[in-house]
């Protein structure tokens, strides 16, 4: 590069007054001539400096750079993250100056408040993303009452003026979007007096506030009718189906269904599940509260999808164990049936029914049976591994993320031309139903690693900012299955609702009454590390080691690559419906930290690798989110906590009981309890390092106060004895011990 006084011919250049401003080009001219020289347009060029002094050279500046300025303002209750671009003109025209604003943090009233002002602020995206993620920090009677009490003081003189029509128009466009995307915000409101308050207060001189104030009013009208005749309103799904008769349950008669027509059912139902689901009962604060004791109905949306994705894997697990007396060649033709279906669901871009059976093959129950996978045909085993490699939790799920940003909004799968040439029905395009967990780990991580508010009590609408860009990646993905169409098959149907539910004890029972434990080399029976969890009504998923979060391109998954990079396989509970600790009738053993456990190494048809836990090295950003429960009043409640290597016991109590709405000044009071399968329970040293004296076998723990009743009859037991279990295959451990 050239010295500055030479590109700029030893003089200054006018309008610019810094020496730091970039220059991006040059075009010297002839001194008396307005046509350009022939040598120019090359920054490289070696100017001759005595020619300059003697005839001083005409020179046309080109500086089209976007200089952006970022700060932060404070203004009354609000902070604004301010955008500054400054865009130079040319020779002739003038430079130009263009400021917008967003909202970073404010207090409650504030930021609803704001929802009258977004627009002309230039904070245009505020209005769908605050309906997006409001409930996590306040409540729709609480945004009601404040926007109704400023309707009751409009600003502006006259109905005429500028600012009230303005003002209005902003009032109608906040209700018309609220209405429209979440009806049932107002529908669940129970007491229709604030509807009838907020309606005579909407604008009286537009069309579209006359239809708005037509939807409170019918709205109001219906809650007052439920108010008054509730056994007419009762909620029909609340009623259960008996249990299917399991004498009449004929588990090889999936024999008979084509692959094709099974794939089609079930995308048929997920899709139907997923074009229903309620995308902000992912958030983590909420998803994080579902068992929380009057909160039963929360997130029933997920919870649909959940008891979905369960009975699809009961299904799979009943159909290959219900008859113990099948030869391995018949059971073989089982498996091979489902990975015929999982392949169909993969055509179909339905990755839920995907997952819940490629879990199910690698549950315990059925990854163990050796001689019938030594008997499954060897090219449906390869085209089972393929599929199962789509769910790897390498680097958090590095490829199913990928796939999703592919194929998410496509009209076809991107597998081979024979699957989608045979089976695909390409005149229909296909939507794409996604695993659910993937999305519910990145806004579990979100909400437990990012503050809810800021150290003044503010409100931290950044976070909320990072959680709408998740939620808006499910709106993608409901879009593109909102006009599939799908044709009903009612053998199926009939089939997949006469499964009987088989309870994880039960499933292990017929696995061994197929093929009966070996002894262990050692002499010492291998025993499966199982969490108790009726009607396999929990699922759960787990983040393995990343520093790639591949999914669609956003600053939230910039936050989200820097919270998995150096973590050492953390483990979220994302689908679990119910999340009581582990129970078992036989009595808790209380542990104490000492050396790793050896585990068992079983060798099986399917060529198992041993686990091994790589430990990071020199990392220091080593972290891991557990979750922590207390016996209160309320429920069993488990909240989520970032633990790091460098957190001790009172630090992770503090942060726990500040979870728990408890006074963090008395950690000293409690202590801190792992909880282990087979009822086992770990204490961690009450000045120990939390990261390092937990096991891997569990997330799971217990807060309780210092001097709390042990089980009668518990005796203490050594680690060595206390985990032993067969090394099966890596995602198959760890789905038997935590999906099922």
């Amino acid at each position: 590069m050239l010295p500055r006084n030479l590109r700029t011919g030893g003089y200054d250049l006018p309008g610019v007054e810094s020496n730091d401003v970039p220059l991006i080009g040059y075009r010297p001219l002839p001194p008396d001539s307005s046509t350009p020289s022939n040598q120019s347009g090359s920054s490289c060029d070696v100017l001759d400096t005595s020619q300059a002094e003697s005839s001083p050279m005409k020179t046309t500046w080109y500086c089209p750079l976007d200089l952006s300025t970022v700060v932060e303002e404070e203004e009354d209750g609000v902070i604004y993250t301010v955008v500054v671009k400054q865009q130079h003109g040319g020779p002739t025209s003038p430079s130009t100056v263009s400021r917008s604003q967003c909202v970073k943090a404010g207090t409650e009233e504030k930021l609803v408040l704001h929802l009258l002002h977004s627009f002309t602020m230039g904070d245009s995206s505020f209005i769908t993303i605050f309906l997006s993620t409001y409930r996590s920090f306040t409540s729709t009677k609480r945004v009601l009452d404040i926007l109704t009490d400023r309707l009751e003081n409009p600003p502006g003189g006259s109905e005429k003026s500028q600012m009230r029509q303005s003002f209005n128009k902003a009032v109608c466009t906040v209700f018309r979007t609220w209405l429209t995307e979440y009806p049932e915000d107002f529908k669940g409101l129970g007491d229709p007096s604030r509807l009838l308050r907020l309606a005579p207060l909407l604008p009286q001189d537009s069309s579209s506030a006359a239809d708005l104030r037509a939807q409170l009013l019918r709205i109001a009208e219906e809650l007052s009718e439920k108010a008054l005749l509730p056994d007419a309103h009762k909620d029909q799904t609340a009623f259960t189906s008996p249990p299917p008769d399991a004498s009449k349950f004929e588990p090889t008669s999936i024999l008979g269904f084509p692959a094709a027509i099974i794939a089609e059912q079930l995308t048929k139902i997920e899709t139907e599940l997923f074009v229903r689901l309620v995308p902000y009962h992912c958030l983590g604060s909420l998803w994080s509260q579902r068992d929380k004791k009057g909160r039963e109905g929360v997130c029933w949306s997920v919870r649909a999808t959940v008891r979905q994705f369960n009975k699809l894997a009961n299904a799979v697990l009943a159909s290959c164990l219900w008859q113990t007396k099948l030869r391995s060649q018949q059971r073989a033709r089982l498996l091979e049936k489902w990975i015929s279906v999982a392949e169909e669901c993969r055509a179909r871009k339905n990755f839920s029914s995907l997952y819940a059976i490629v879990s199910a093959l690698q549950s315990n129950p059925i990854h163990r049976l050796r001689k019938t996978w030594q008997d499954t045909d060897r090219e449906a085993v390869r085209r089972y591994e393929e599929l199962s490699e789509i769910f790897s939790e390498k680097d958090n799920y590095s490829h199913s993320r990928e796939l999703l940003k592919e194929e998410g909004t496509s009209k076809f799968a991107n597998t081979d031309n024979r699957l989608n040439n045979r089976h695909v029905n390409k005149s229909n395009a296909q939507g794409t139903v996604p695993y659910l967990g993937i999305f519910l780990t990145d806004l579990t991580m979100l909400d437990t690693a990012v503050k809810d508010r800021l150290d003044n009590g503010y409100i931290n609408f950044d976070k909320r900012r990072r959680e709408f860009e998740v939620l808006a990646q499910i709106r993608l993905l409901q879009s593109s299955c909102k006009n599939c169409v799908f044709t009903s098959d009612e053998a199926f149907m009939q089939w997949y609702h006469s499964v009987p539910t088989l309870t994880e004890e039960e499933s292990y029972r017929l696995s061994n009454e197929i093929e009966a434990c070996e002894p262990s080399p050692r002499g010492v029976p291998p025993t499966v590390v199982i969490t108790q969890c009726p009607n396999l009504s929990t699922s759960r998923i787990s983040l393995a080691d990343s520093d790639n979060h591949a999914d669609f391109h956003s600053p939230v998954n910039n936050l989200l690559s820097k919270l998995t990079k150096h973590m050492r396989s953390p483990s979220v509970s994302c689908l679990d419906v119910d999340t009581s600790p582990p129970t078992n009738e036989s009595t808790p053993a209380v542990l104490t930290p000492s050396t790793p456990t050896k585990s068992h190494r079983r060798s099986a048809s399917c060529g198992n690798n041993p686990i091994t836990t790589n430990n990071i090295q020199g990392s220091a950003a080593d972290m891991r989110i557990i979750r922590i429960r207390m016996d209160l009043h309320d429920g069993n409640l488990y909240r989520s906590i970032l633990v790091t290597s460098n957190d001790k016991t009172p630090t992770v109590i503090s942060s726990a009981l500040e979870k728990h709405n408890q006074d963090p000044k008395q950690a000293s009071r409690y202590e801190l309890t792992q909880l282990l399968p087979e009822g086992k329970e770990l204490v961690i040293p009450a000045t120990g390092n939390v990261f390092y004296a937990m096991t891997s076998s569990s997330v799971d723990f217990l807060l309780r106060k210092k001097g709390g009743n042990m089980p009668i009859g518990s005796q203490p037991i050594s680690t060595e004895t206390s985990a032993t279990f067969p090394r099966i295959k890596a995602k198959g451990r760890r789905l038997v011990r935590t999906l099922f």
